[in-house]
């Protein structure tokens, strides 16, 4: 089994596809005027529009409901990628480092739906990383 994308419904769909532009540097594909992928190395970020939850099943998804998901993107240089969005982006929480040893720090994105960028910190988590 592969994990081919984590998908995020969106009420306003152009919004959301503009600001996680904006946080991965990566364009988006737009494979419809309701529906767009930013594909990068080991993840795609798909965001349909809320227009597109009765493909699937009528009110089987509701934009900014979720609470229980975070997106995470392994980064470089959380240092430079935190003074690149600290104020671009609704902060949660300022870099800090987890006990498992990532240095992180946390953000929302329009539709309330949390993202953590994240670099590992200590020799631990780096050799977690290492290959992956």
């Amino acid at each position: 089994m592969k994990l081919a994308s984590i998908r995020i419904i969106a009420g306003d769909v152009q919004q959301m596809v503009a600001f996680y532009e904006m946080v991965t540097g990566v364009s988006a594909h737009w494979l419809a005027p309701v529906f767009a992928e930013l594909i990068m190395p080991g993840a795609v970020i798909a965001i349909g529009s809320v227009e597109t939850v009765p493909l699937w099943q009528e009110n089987s998804a509701e934009p900014g409901a979720n609470r229980t998901i975070f997106s995470e993107f392994q980064v470089a240089d959380i240092d430079v990628e935190y003074a690149r969005l600290k104020d671009r982006v609704p902060l949660v929480h300022e870099l800090k480092t987890m006990p498992w040893g990532n240095r992180t720090f946390q953000f929302r994105d329009p539709e309330g739906n949390a993202v953590s960028l994240f670099m590992p910190a200590t020799e631990e988590a780096r050799r977690r990383f290492a290959g992956r």
